[in-house]
């Protein structure tokens, strides 16, 4: 379910100097900003929770999940790489895991690391607000990072839907229609996020098990089926 030299390969892909440096380039603004925010209105709970809300899960997360995600495998279906990998003898799902697994751990390592980091700035961790993000962005980068890897395998238009799911629908429609809420993955997270909290800073719009039961499932349906669109590429890069 695992193999080293497509883990290598992908994390090569990933984290080379133009997409690290844009993988790093959100955290860098989310610490600044919360360095800045600390230094103007001090350690307050409720600021904090609306920065680590507002930007880190609701932009910062989603936007690294999309370029994680996307980026495993989008890019070597475009220019026909990924040729390399189907002439192998591997089991095609097991390169769709291998990929995810990467893409999970980037989008972790890029987005709960900073938001901790944050959290601590803002109001060192005074509720748990941290913690509760930190915990709902770890949570939300499984789902994200399955969501976008299948829209990196079955459109060259990846990055754009997967912009578009992360800014217009969950940050516009999100908070403008209430229903939109329960497809949110950052509504889901925030359920998860709001048990770790002693109050009601962070809230969700859908419950802990619902939420708990939509993640899984979409993760592993979003899994399979990426598996199955990559059965569909023949070694000549045509599907």
């Amino acid at each position: 379910m695992y193999d080293p030299t497509v883990a290598r390969l992908t994390y090569r892909a990933l984290l080379g100097r133009r997409r690290a440096l844009i993988l790093g380039a959100l955290p860098l603004l989310l610490i600044i900003i919360a360095v800045a925010v600390r230094g103007l209105v001090g350690a307050d709970d409720q600021t904090a929770a609306d920065v680590l809300g507002g930007l880190a899960l609701a932009t910062m997360v989603p936007i690294i999940g999309v370029i994680a995600g996307t980026g495993a495998i989008g890019p070597e279906i475009d220019d026909g790489s990924v040729v390399y990998l189907l002439s192998k003898p591997l089991k095609r799902p097991t390169i769709i895991y291998t990929k995810l697994i990467v893409a999970i751990g980037v989008t972790m390592a890029f987005s709960a690391v900073p938001t901790f980091i944050a959290g601590l700035i803002l109001n060192g961790n005074g509720q748990q607000v941290a913690v509760a993000y930190t915990v709902a962005a770890l949570v939300a980068s499984i789902a994200y990072a399955a969501l976008f890897l299948l829209l990196g395998t079955v459109s060259r238009h990846a990055v754009v839907f997967g912009l578009v799911y992360a800014l217009v629908w969950e940050a516009l429609f999100g908070s403008l229609v209430p229903g939109a809420r329960t497809l949110s993955v950052q509504q889901w997270a925030l359920a998860v996020g709001h048990k770790v909290t002693d109050g009601d800073l962070v809230t969700s719009d859908v419950g802990l098990t619902t939420a708990t039961v939509l993640l899984i499932v979409v993760t592993v349906l979003a899994t399979w089926y990426a598996g199955q669109k990559l059965r569909t590429l023949t070694p000549t890069g045509d599907e």
